[in-house]
């Protein structure tokens, strides 16, 4: 079994305990300790800001041409913190075992406490930093409700509290980049991992613009480079969001924990035609005030408006009447897929269900019109002001769907279908965020570490500031005490030379092919594969055929690929082609992760291991342990379980009835 080095001691004085025990590096120490950050959206941005602020030499790098445009900036709903200001009865233990019953009993207890415990530090934080949350009429931080919880702990900016968060933790990079702590790396992409003596020491990576590959020393490396959810080709990240980090670093030695958990978000526009190459989340803050429904008719070509509030079916609130809208995200993505495919699906694909805002406005209109002392007012009066109400709060996301379908969301239900969005998979990790290689540490949707097997809306962004502004500072300290005496290697250094020559073989194997397919139809049709048979739902036919097919795809990529261009110069082609190989890797490697999962839990769903009435059905005596795969060569993989064991919360069949 691995050793996750979860401290000993009563679950709530673990953090503290290992925080008073930990070792220390004294700051003219810290001086001589060079770090590597690769990664800039609110992980690696708060880690860098932080650990250049402690006066560690801090290199951070990004593949993009500014920090600012980490995918952390498309987040819009919110993030969580057990700061209890709605006095509705929240509190750290209740966030924690929301996020434990939330992930469906696959997450490590010890995580996620800690995780819970520091998220009221980071609203204070983000505060601090001027971050512009949105207020209550006395000045007071508001709350609004998230998915899989009965309390209001979200803190959010209208509908871009991602973009707020990063800008700043952006701030606070930049200062230390000011400074002279951190030194900023922009469009260049990490293409190896250097290894010494089995600790990592470094780094290779091409510079974009010129194609040039350089090498970079560090004591420690830090990957904070998210998820993979472009293995599905369309998903609701940004089209150059990759596994490619992360995977290289799993093929050094990290093992890959869980790559089957992937989230599919309930709230998306839906997919429109095969021009698309990527699809538009709509917050899940959408769901504290709208109602989602279907006509209770099969294939009703009626128009929203059209149909009578008797014939409409609110099926989340008739299957789950304690929570309602505001069941988590597979519960509710998989109930959307449910309907669909019964038939009862709206649009010309019948691929979507609505999303309505017309009581919403009507509750808020009246509120609004009592307020003003108006306690007879029109239907356009109640109309007009709680239309404003749901633009203050929502406003740029209905902007944001107008302008992608045509239709106006104040007028009409909005259309939605669930998509891929994020990944709860990532690299294995132990208590203190280091991978199985020493020295090399991952954070934020880079690790597995802390939804289990979905994630709760809203906790992205409180785990990726989490790790880098409060956990990480601690935990790299801890290592980085006994390399004090460690002094720089230089990057002439075999291993060094060695990796580099790895790195350019492949992009020069990668040019030579000169096929006839471009990436993208490789990417599209690997995406379709994994949607079709490792998606919403999987069965062990489907997984044993995507295996297969993936090989086979895998096989014609590299003998019939074609990237026009040159390798010393910009060219988004190559860069393009080196993470659709990795893709053809780990898509592999998911598809066994899922097919030797024999139980459904959280966002993975086996059609096989279902209740009655449809709901996923755990397997507890088998499966309770994280599955941490080693990569052995020829696309081979060796299985490592982490055991997962629950002292406080008691693992239940999950219920949000």
């Amino acid at each position: 079994m691995l050793n996750s080095k979860i401290p000993a001691g009563p679950l709530e004085q673990k953090w503290t305990n290992y925080k008073g025990h930990c070792k220390l590096v004294n700051p003219a120490n810290k001086r001589k300790l060079e770090i590597i950050v690769v990664g800039t959206g609110l992980a690696g941005a708060s880690a860098a800001a932080s650990l250049g602020e402690m006066g560690y030499k801090v290199k951070t790098f990004c593949f993009q041409d500014s920090p600012r445009r980490a995918h952390s900036i498309a987040a819009q709903g919110g993030i969580n913190a057990a700061k209890n200001y709605q006095n509705d009865g929240d509190s750290v233990y209740r966030l924690f075992y929301d996020t434990i019953k939330g992930g469906d009993y696959r997450s490590r207890e010890a995580n996620v406490h800690r995780l819970s415990e520091v998220s009221a530090n980071i609203i204070d934080q983000c505060v601090a930093q001027g971050v512009p949350f949105a207020r209550e009429y006395g000045g007071l931080l508001s709350n609004r409700s998230f998915g899989g919880v009965q309390v209001q702990r979200t803190f959010y900016a209208a509908g871009q509290t991602g973009q707020q968060l990063l800008i700043g933790a952006y701030q606070a990079l930049e200062r230390q980049i000011a400074l002279g702590t951190v030194e900023m790396f922009s469009r260049h992409e990490m293409l190896d991992v250097v290894v010494i003596d089995g600790k990592a020491r470094g780094i290779i990576v091409r510079d974009l613009v010129t194609g040039k590959l350089e090498r970079h020393f560090g004591h420690a490396v830090l990957l904070c480079s998210g998820g993979y959810g472009n293995v599905f080709y369309l998903s609701t990240n940004a089209m150059g969001s990759n596994v490619t980090a992360a995977w290289k670093a799993h093929k050094k030695g990290a093992f890959f924990g869980n790559p089957c958990y992937t989230q599919i978000h309930p709230t998306c526009i839906p997919v429109t035609g095969d021009h698309q190459s990527k699809l538009t989340l709509m917050s899940e803050s959408l769901r504290n005030d709208g109602r989602i429904w279907v006509p209770k008719k099969q294939n009703d070509n009626r128009k929203a408006n059209e149909i009578p509030e008797d014939e409409r079916d609110y099926y989340l609130e008739r299957r789950y009447p304690a929570f309602g809208n505001l069941v988590p995200r597979d519960v509710a993505s998989r109930a959307a897929k449910e309907r669909c495919d019964a038939g009862y699906g709206v649009g010309s694909s019948r691929q979507a269900v609505f999303l309505d805002y017309k009581e919403a406005i009507q509750r808020y209109g009246k509120i609004e019109c009592s307020k003003h002392g108006n306690h007879n007012p029109s239907a356009e009066e109640i109309r007009h002001h709680g239309m404003e109400v749901v633009k203050e709060k929502y406003g740029n996301l209905f902007d944001m769907y107008e302008k992608i379908t045509g239709e106006n969301p104040y007028n009409v239900p909005m259309r939605i279908y669930p998509a891929v969005h994020y990944t709860m998979g990532g690299l294995w990790v132990d208590y203190e965020l280091m991978t199985s290689v020493q020295g090399l540490y991952a954070l934020g949707e880079a690790n597995f570490s802390d939804h289990g097997a979905n994630r709760l809306g809203a906790s992205a962004l409180m785990q990726g500031l989490a790790d880098g502004y409060f956990v990480i500072p601690y935990t790299v300290g801890n290592y980085l005490a006994d390399e004090i005496r460690t002094p720089e290697i230089p990057t002439s250094h075999p291993a060094f030379e060695e990796a580099e020559k790895a790195v350019a073989e492949r992009i020069s194997n990668l040019m030579n092919i000169k096929g006839s397919q471009t990436v993208e139809s490789f990417h599209k049709r690997l995406g379709k594969i994994m949607w079709d048979k490792c998606g919403m739902a999987r069965n062990a036919e489907g997984l044993k055929q995507a295996i297969e097919e993936i090989k086979s795809l895998r096989e014609e990529f590299w003998k019939n690929l074609r990237i026009p261009g040159d390798i010393n110069e910009m060219n988004p082609e190559l860069d393009k082609a080196n993470r659709v190989a990795d893709f053809l890797e780990l898509g592999e490697l998911m598809c066994k992760d899922a097919l030797l999962r024999e139980e459904s839990c959280g966002g993975h769903f086996r059609e096989e291991y279902q209740t009655p009435e449809g709901e996923a059905l755990r397997n507890d005596d088998r499966f309770m342990f994280v599955a941490a795969w080693e990569f052995k060569n020829g696309n081979n993989w060796d299985l490592h379980k982490e055991e997962l064991k629950y002292d406080e919360v008691k693992p239940t069949q999950r219920s949000y009835k």
